[in-house]
Order: structure tokens, then C-alpha cells, then sequence
């Protein structure tokens, strides 16, 4: 689904990644731990195509990204739900407008019982209505998932998505995102927390990634 083949990514000649090699298979959970400033988010963003690697090849479902349009990369994006680590709303908007803005952009028009459904799926079917700033830490990163995953994408990419939440919080957020793994589809999260790892790994098949001195290294088993 999404192939990177000795990807190397640099900053104004400084070199943050280097020589990484993955695939994201369908279906699999990743974790993806390492210090701040490690380069987490970037590698988030070479999986979508955010950012092109300096070096290296990037495939997003079976097609390399630097032979493709903007529309086609745009159109595959479609596949990919990505939560940023700080999810941004309209706030003029209500959170069921928010959360149906991708199919909006996409000239889909919204299901609107599909948008119900969801917004029950994540907890917030009372809060349909609200606008982003009435809502507490936790309502805003489900609506973000929600937002996310409007489209039924293969892949969910998850940056810090707990790490303004409290334990019982991020737990429910895990226990979405073990869901969708379940269902079939793809889900990569970026994190500083040891204890989630433990906790989705009594429920999931994942595999812990970290980025370490600008590699991609399989982490250990203590974890």
C-alpha cells in the first residue's frame, strides 16, 4: 500500500531521515516511537505524499509518487485519513460540518446517515451541532478521526493522537483505532507513550517502529 525503498529526507541540506526501507502492508498496525524532533511527523507526511523524499523511492499503492500529477496524488490521498497532532476546525462551522468537509472538497455530496453514524461511532451524536471551541480535548481528536476516516480510507496516519489527553481519554481513542484495524484497514500512530504501545498490543497485532540517529530501527521487545 504505501512502499518507501531507502527514502532519505533533508532540510536546506541537512539530512533528517535517511536510508529508510518499509512497507505498510494492508491491514497492519504500526507504532512509530522516537524523541521529539526525531522526524516522526515528517515520515507521517512522506506517507501521504505531504513531502516528496530527497532520496529513495516512494510508492503510494503501487504507483511511485514522483511519476504522478498533482490531481493523482491528490486522488490517492483520498485513501489515506490522516489526524494531525493539532487538529485544526473551522469554527464557524458546526462539528457535523467539519467532519463532513472531505467529501465537501471532494464534490461528494455528504450521506448524511453515514455522517450521523459516524459522529455515534465516535461518541459525539449530542455534540452533532456544536461548534469546534465548545468541545473538550478528547471530542476534538474523535472528531478528528471522524473527520479522517469520512471517506473510508485504506490507511489511518496518526500523529500524537493521545498527547493531549488523559489516560481514560486515549484509551477510548485506541479503542477506535484497534477497531478500524479490525475492520481491515491500515493504521500507523506516531507516539511518546510507552504505556498506549503495551495497551494495544494486548489487543492487536502491531509492530513498534522507531526513528533513532535518522534510521528506522524495529524497537525492542521490552516494549
Amino acid at each position: 500500500m504505501i512502499e518507501l525503498q531507502n527514502v532519505a529526507m533533508s532540510y536546506s541540506g541537512a539530512e533528517l531521515l535517511s536510508d529508510m526501507s518499509l512497507r505498510l502492508a494492508p491491514g497492519s498496525f504500526h507504532f512509530l516511537t522516537g524523541p521529539s524532533g526525531a522526524g516522526k511527523t515528517t515520515f507521517l507526511k512522506l506517507c501521504y505524499a505531504e513531502l516528496l523524499p530527497s532520496a529513495g523511492h516512494l510508492s503510494l499503492f503501487g504507483k511511485d509518487v514522483r511519476a504522478m500529477s498533482r490531481d493523482e496524488i491528490a486522488g490517492l490521498r483520498q485513501r489515506i485519513g490522516v489526524v494531525h497532532q493539532d487538529c485544526q476546525f473551522l469554527d464557524h462551522l458546526s462539528v457535523e460540518e467539519n467532519v463532513a468537509l472531505p467529501m465537501t472538497v471532494s464534490s461528494r455530496a455528504p450521506d448524511m446517515d453515514q455522517l450521523r453514524e459516524l459522529l455515534n461511532w465516535v461518541g459525539l451524536k449530542h455534540q452533532a451541532n456544536a461548534r469546534p471551541p465548545q468541545l473538550s480535548g478528547g471530542e476534538r481528536q474523535r472528531a478528528a478521526l471522524a473527520r479522517a476516516v469520512i471517506m473510508s480510507p485504506d490507511v489511518i496516519l496518526a500523529d500524537e493522537p493521545t498527547g493531549n489527553l488523559d489516560w481514560e481519554m486515549s484509551l477510548r481513542l485506541l479503542s477506535l483505532l484497534v477497531e478500524l484495524n479490525k475492520m481491515g484497514k491500515t493504521v500507523v500512530i506516531a507516539t511518546h507513550d510507552l504505556n498506549l504501545i503495551r495497551q494495544a498490543k494486548a489487543q492487536v497485532s502491531a509492530r513498534v517502529l522507531r526513528i533513532a540517529n535518522r534510521h528506522l530501527q524495529a524497537a525492542g521487545a521490552d516494549l
